[in-house]
């Protein structure tokens, strides 16, 4: 996600002027956390910690669920940030965001042991493809198959004369093994478009504790890893380590609605299985994501005086002055 240098978000920067919040910070990187867990692991109080949860929500920094068991449950928004230094068009910066749940699939050609679940049962049988044609699959938390790819489809709802600027997309994944194996790798291949973004090595299918969203019922694979994989002007990163020299311009992204893939294949290399997670198994609370930026492609000389000066507090107060005069 990319934060602008500017007065407006001032407020962000100073949410990370506390050690302790950079230590939450640091924390939750490595998984959600409830509020007794954040407070061991800083070494305040959970009264203290609960005044940095507040902080960091007001910016959007962390963002927290409520658990009957764990209590306030809490999670990094992002993990990562890209400063950005304010030019004449920062203003024409714009975003959205899609979450799309495992079951909502376009395509699907899958193997077994293969299945689907929700957050109360399995859907239909375990290792019986039909189940992911069956009409509770859009309900599905969970998706897992031993070699194929699964196809999701999302709008493009950039405007027209506007350039894309990165798209992130995020999921929590893992390798698939009849029950579990920690030490169980998987070529994971992500595609937008038709085109491959990268390969990602999963190291395992883990069970060796149960995940924090994960029902109690389900005994098998308990969760995944956050991936994200970013295209940008530069190149394709996964993680921000850069993977390839290919831009944005190689993906299609013209396109009206988007296809992005998530392949194993016993032809590129190991298909150890895949095991998407969604919002109620894993680690994390969150569906597949989508996000884009995008910015106006050409500004004019008087629509960027503008749009710096609608942003400075007087000019919008004297705007809405004269709305009220009307």
């Amino acid at each position: 996600m990319q934060v602008w240098i500017c007065e407006e978000n001032i407020p962000f920067f100073e949410a990370l002027s506390s050690p302790v919040r950079i230590k939450i910070i640091e924390y939750l990187a490595e998984g959600d956390a409830n509020i007794k867990e954040l407070a061991e692991a800083v070494g305040v109080t959970s009264a203290m910690v609960t005044s940095h949860i507040h902080k960091l929500e007001q910016v959007g920094l962390v963002t927290s669920t409520r658990s009957k068991k764990e209590g306030k449950v809490c999670s990094l928004v992002n993990q990562w940030y890209a400063l950005r230094l304010p030019t004449a068009n920062f203003h024409q910066i714009q975003n959205y965001e899609l979450n799309i749940g495992v079951g909502k699939y376009a395509r699907i050609s899958a193997t077994p042991t293969c299945g689907l679940a929700d957050s109360e049962k399995l859907i239909h049988s375990c290792d019986d493809p039909k189940c992911f044609y069956d009409p509770d699959r859009f309900d599905a938390q969970l998706l897992w198959f031993t070699n194929g790819y699964v196809e999701y489809e999302v709008p493009n709802y950039v405007p027209e004369n506007f350039n894309i600027v990165d798209i992130e997309i995020s999921a929590e994944l893992s390798s698939e093994y009849p029950n579990t194996k920690d030490n169980w790798e998987s070529d994971i291949n992500l595609y937008l478009n038709g085109e491959m973004l990268c390969s990602w090595v999963s190291p395992g299918d883990y069970g060796n504790r149960r995940g924090k969203y994960t029902p109690s019922w389900w005994l098998s694979n308990q969760y995944g890893l956050l991936k994200r994989y970013e295209i940008n002007r530069q190149g394709v990163y996964l993680d921000k380590e850069q993977q390839s020299e290919k831009t944005l311009d190689d993906f299609h992204t013209e396109r009206s609605v988007w296809t992005i893939r998530f392949e194993v294949s016993d032809e590129k290399r190991r298909p150890g299985g895949l095991t998407i997670f969604g919002e109620k198994f894993g680690d994390f609370a969150r569906a597949i994501q989508v996000k884009v930026n995008y910015e106006r492609s050409s500004v004019s000389a008087s629509e960027k005086k503008d749009s710096l000066f609608e942003n400075q507090p007087a000019y919008r107060w004297g705007k809405k002055y004269a709305e009220n005069q009307r």
